[in-house]
């Protein structure tokens, strides 16, 4: 059986699969910007950016943007029911102070013990800078990674023994989401929790530079 990887949208559905009523979810730049078009809106999860926006919603309309309202990104977005802006010092006391449930980001990328590594080193490289994903990455409750499993260039495996980026963060990732499987990052490393259909155990284990764990 042959595997189709998700794609963009399709990996930030399946996070959004994950998310339980009630949390507080901050989303970073690139793939996890489009969760919140996926969380059905008779689930309340409050979604947070840190340009200041508690309430955030899905994309808009192409007939119904609002140019002053975007997210962290620059994306435009919608404002929930209930949602409300706040002051800048105060939308980064919640990334840092521990309040979020949840923050997904996106990374080059993950190495088994959890650490991350999601900017560049090199000036012709997208991301030139680590932005409030240090914060974030150390003052969520909980880290969650959307990526591709692969990288586009080389073709090397994002699913590291060890960072070879410069790190984010330390030991701080609980999941990983990527276009062929969802992992878990534990004490012995990666656990796989799901895999898109037609991949196979080996087929996955070889495009992960990390040993990967089905128990």
């Amino acid at each position: 059986m042959i595997f189709r990887p998700l794609d963009r949208a399709g990996i930030a559905a399946r996070i959004a699969q994950d998310i339980p009523e009630g949390w507080f979810v901050n989303l970073g730049i690139g793939i996890p910007t489009g969760v919140s078009d996926h969380v059905p809106i008779d689930r309340e999860v409050i979604f947070h950016s840190e340009n200041g926006v508690i309430g955030a919603g899905p994309a808009p309309a192409a007939d119904a943007i609002n140019p002053y309202l975007v997210n962290a990104g620059t994306q435009h977005i919608t404002l929930r029911t209930g949602g409300s802006f706040v002051h800048h010092a105060d939308s980064f006391a919640i990334a840092r102070g521990g309040h979020l449930d949840l923050c997904v980001l996106g990374a080059f990328e993950v190495a088994e013990n959890g650490d991350i590594a999601n900017w560049a080193r090199a000036p012709d490289q997208p991301v030139k800078q680590i932005g409030g994903a240090m914060d974030l990455a150390i003052g969520a409750k909980r880290l969650w990674v959307a990526m591709e499993h692969i990288t586009k260039g080389h073709g090397g495996s994002r699913i590291r023994r060890a960072c070879s980026y410069p790190l984010t963060a330390k030991a701080v990732v609980k999941r990983v989401y990527t276009d062929l499987a969802v992992l878990e990052v534990t004490p012995a490393g990666f656990r796989v929790l799901d895999m898109v259909a037609g991949m196979t155990r080996d087929g996955l284990q070889e495009r992960s530079e990390a040993e990967l764990h089905w128990t």
